[in-house]
């Protein structure tokens, strides 16, 4: 492990940061089993409903409003501080599950465990949010300028390996222990995760406590940002849209198949690896080309990637086609679309709004993408209900219906993206955010930084040219 992390011979000039990597790394362990597809695997086997599996699912995007008013709070309390805070509050809320865990192995499921899981994630999600509102501008104002592209390289690779392991170690833990058991030993490395990353950002410095936008200047300016005519306007509710069709593939997708086919969860957790695999090779890859390409054409290919994964999972819950193996490519090519997204989105806000209003106006497009693409996975969980109404079970008809909005929505989207001002030349810093970008669905909810910069800092600060 000592070798993924800087040393005094290998990048010293991180060595002083080394604790931020360690905290990404460790941080891994917890969001990916917390807020990922082993939350949704465990809801469903205490016997959640699909909108009960999507509500869940929907709190770290449709807490996003928290995270600006959080922000508010970092002229008062500092970066260090509110990040902590954060991140502590958070932590008790792994235990919550792993309690649960342990219960049912000592006397079965029941109702009321539905509900504490979802409320486990809730305020999970409410007290990350709290810390995320710190988070970017805190690494962005303690970093010098020279070495922050090499410092986000590193966490997108600490990260990146932790993610994948954590997935790898969860499929061999359900392959090998049964549900409960399995389940309790990844709430506990979740646990171990959140903690570590906790003390780990203890060690860092803290930085000046910042000036902030005021809410009052939000709440003002931010109607005139997404109801005036502008290319950012425009662009905003067409990524709104994208989101809306995106965002409940992962959540209803995983529930499925373990309701539907009856597939091993061990199984599942293998198909988030391919996942996972498609958003490496899009972050590896793909960016690199794309202060080439300009960001309009990733765009397209990202909806060309939505419409086929559409078209496989209509076409696989008619009769089975492709089976294991195309649900392996859907997977990753879900993860190639996404992150290509995300990619492109990262790089073109910078273009469409002005220097001055920069911080406020990426910050509006994060929350509104955020909040709007986490509704969705919520109203369509009503939608995709058995006739029974609660417990286990997705109306396979429905969620072809779905499907049929994702290709539908992608083809609708296409010629609207295909229209957008872009000039390929045109020179922009893209919008760096650590290791968000490994967590694609999410990066939205890290746009949000109100924190104002500096005049000696104003071209540092991410989408600053």
């Amino acid at each position: 492990m000592a070798s993924l992390f800087p040393t005094a011979k290998h990048e010293p000039e991180l060595m002083p940061f080394r604790p931020g990597l360690v905290f990404a790394f460790f941080n891994a362990l917890a969001w990916q089993i917390g807020i990922g597809t082993p939350m949704v695997l465990f809801a469903e086997e205490l016997g959640a409903s699909p909108f009960q599996v999507g509500l869940a699912y929907s709190f770290v995007f449709v807490l996003t409003p928290v995270q600006i008013v959080a922000t508010a709070l970092l002229p008062r309390f500092g970066f260090k501080a509110l990040m902590l805070g954060g991140w502590r509050t958070r932590s008790f809320f792994l235990g919550v599950p792993a309690v649960l865990a342990l219960l049912v192995m000592q006397g079965g499921e029941r109702p009321w465990m539905i509900d504490a899981m979802v409320w486990s994630v809730f305020f999970f999600c409410l007290f990350r949010s709290i810390g995320a509102a710190s988070g970017t501008s805190w690494f962005y104002a303690i970093l010098p300028e020279a070495i922050r592209g090499r410092y986000f390289a590193s966490d997108q690779f600490v990260s990146a390996v932790a993610g994948v392991g954590t997935l790898l170690v969860s499929a061999a833990l359900f392959a090998l222990l049964p549900v409960y058991p399995a389940l309790l030993a990844q709430y506990v490395i979740a646990l171990l995760g959140s903690t570590i990353s906790y003390y780990s950002l203890k060690q860092l410095p803290d930085a000046e406590r910042p000036r902030s936008i005021s809410l009052r200047t939000v709440l003002r300016d931010t109607p005139r940002h997404l109801f005036a005519p502008s290319t950012f306007r425009t662009y905003v509710w067409l990524a709104a849209v994208c989101a809306v069709l995106a965002t409940p593939i992962p959540p209803f997708a995983a529930y499925y198949l373990k309701v539907g086919p009856q597939l091993a969860t061990g199984q599942i957790m293998l198909f988030e690896v391919l996942r996972y695999a498609g958003v490496m090779v899009a972050a590896w890859v793909l960016r690199r080309r794309i202060d080439v390409t300009g960001a309009r054409p990733y765009f397209l290919l990202a909806l060309a990637l939505y419409a086929v994964v559409g078209v496989y999972w209509w076409c696989y819950l008619e009769n089975g086609f492709g089976g294991i193996v195309g649900i392996y490519v859907a997977y990753f090519l879900l993860g190639l679309g996404v992150a290509t997204w995300s990619i492109a989105n990262l790089n073109y806000l910078p273009k469409i709004v002005s220097a001055d209003e920069r911080t406020l106006v990426v910050s509006v497009h994060g929350a509104v993408t955020a909040c709007i693409g986490g509704v969705s996975p919520v109203v369509w969980g009503l939608f995709l209900k058995t006739d029974a109404g609660t417990g286990r079970g997705i109306d396979t008809d429905v969620f072809q219906w779905f499907f049929v909005s994702v290709v539908v929505a992608a083809l609708g989207l296409s010629p609207l993206i295909a229209r957008l001002p872009e000039e390929k030349g045109q020179s922009v810093e893209p919008i760096m955010i650590g290791n968000a970008i490994l967590r694609p669905f999410r990066a939205m909810t890290y746009l949000v930084n109100l924190v104002e910069p500096g005049p000696a800092e104003a071209k540092k600060k991410p989408g600053n040219k």
